[in-house]
């Protein structure tokens, strides 16, 4: 049974709009299954949430829509239940700070920097930049929903950068370390980072196939960053 069957089986059991309804039926239908519980989190909360985030800007493009088709590939018969669910998260404006708060408790007590949740944030911020720009009201809305994941600010700083100044990154932002760092000390933080994010990582947590490419990007967007770095030191 593929996980978009299971997803099926989440909206027929969503009353009414309510979104946190969502995420209930999600642990009370898998509870005796963590691995499969995680993954269809994972992917309830990118079709929640890049519905909410495609209208943070007031405007939801064909680009934020094609964005997020390049992430999750559904099947025909499949289509309908994800539409549903897209709809609800839609209708259901003010419940996505709640939802993000279970959702973000579904990595455990102490979960600052949990790798699914970045996983999360970087779909979104994929979706947002759709459309050439990543607009203000999608930062908030990004830049909160990272706080309901205790992702750290310095950390969604460093993700924001990657992804909002395509082309003119600041390299010490997208690597998350100090201008007066020494190049040692970049350079073990760059590897640890690689590691860290290496796309084997994330087919390991269960993402989506089509995912991968976006933990590519990131591992890319890194690789950048650190090149940069290195030849400023280098004239210097």
């Amino acid at each position: 049974m593929s996980i978009w069957t299971r997803i099926g089986d989440i909206v027929s059991r969503v009353s009414g709009t309510a979104l946190s309804n969502a995420l209930e039926a999600v642990r009370t239908l898998f509870a005796g299954d963590p691995e499969l519980r995680r993954r269809v989190a994972f992917s309830v909360a990118m079709i929640a949430l890049s519905a909410k985030m495609a209208k943070a800007d007031g405007i939801v493009t064909q680009n934020e829509i094609r964005a997020f088709r390049q992430i999750f590939l559904v099947p025909e018969n499949e289509a309908r239940n994800v539409a549903r669910l897209y709809d609800i998260a839609k209708q259901d404006i003010a419940g996505y700070e709640i939802y993000a708060e279970r959702l973000a408790g579904m990595c455990g007590s102490g979960h600052p920097n949990c790798a699914m949740l970045e996983d999360i944030l970087d779909g979104l911020f994929h979706i947002a930049k759709a459309d050439g720009m990543v607009h203000e009201r999608e930062v908030a809305f990004l830049r909160r929903v990272s706080e309901i994941f205790e992702i750290s600010p310095g950390h969604f700083e460093s993700i924001l950068a990657r992804h909002a100044d395509v082309g003119q990154a600041d390299p010490y932002k997208v690597l998350g370390v100090g201008r007066d760092a020494s190049f040692e000390e970049i350079r073990k933080h760059y590897r640890l980072l690689v590691r860290e994010n290496h796309p084997d990582r994330a087919i390991a947590r269960g993402l989506p196939e089509e995912f991968i490419a976006i933990a590519s990007n990131r591992v890319a967007a890194l690789n950048t960053a650190y090149e940069a770095i290195e030849r400023g030191r280098r004239r210097r």
